[in-house]
């Protein structure tokens, strides 16, 4: 027996593969060993295993990196999450490639509405939360909003970014440039 799990593992590999043409219900099953049937047991249609992809993998990233970032947020968190960012795009490669596409490749807008709504209720709550903990950092370190968003958010995916859209791990070096980097902008000397 297949679990949802491994149905979404193989569309994502198939996704970063071949992009969201080679992302079918029959492939998807091939790619699990499983009867297609049992395919649509689960996803009654493609747009609700699209759905459940995207919400699965940006679910998980985004639980992934609160946890490092802490609680209540702090400039050596948000360094160690903007690590953290590399550090899972090079472990979950194909995860990563769904990320790197964005909600819009995914076709949000054919969606089940309880997945829309779904994605809007964490969509709204990863802004709120990310727009808190910038205000915190920026009154903890004096440094304007724009440097914090850009340390923790941009500076992390413009690392990663030119490696997946190649579909290729980031590599190591990827790793130590957004610490030093991260770190010199927060001010937080775990550059090194």
């Amino acid at each position: 027996m297949h679990s949802a799990d491994d149905f979404l593992d193989a569309a994502a590999r198939l996704f970063a593969a071949g992009g969201i043409r080679g992302l079918t219900m029959n492939a998807v099953a091939r790619e699990v060993a499983a009867p297609s049937g049992s395919m649509f047991h689960r996803y009654p249609d493609r747009a609700a295993l699209l759905a459940a992809l995207w919400l699965r993998t940006a679910r998980g990233f985004q639980s992934g990196y609160i946890d490092v970032l802490g609680d209540p947020p702090t400039p050596d968190g948000a360094v160690r999450a903007a690590v953290w960012t590399v550090d899972w795009c090079r472990g979950q490669l194909s995860e990563a490639v769904v990320l790197q596409a964005g909600v819009r490749a995914f076709e949000p807008d054919d969606w089940p509405e309880a997945a829309r709504a779904e994605l809007t209720a964490m969509d709204n709550e990863r802004r709120r939360r990310i727009g808190t903990t910038v205000r915190a950092l920026a009154k903890q370190t004096g440094r304007p909003r724009e440097q914090i968003a850009f340390a923790m958010l941009d500076l992390p995916l413009a690392a990663v970014r030119r490696d997946l859209l190649a579909g290729e791990p980031p590599p190591k070096r990827a790793v130590k440039l957004v610490r030093d980097l991260a770190s010199l902008i927060l001010g937080t000397g775990q550059a090194g």
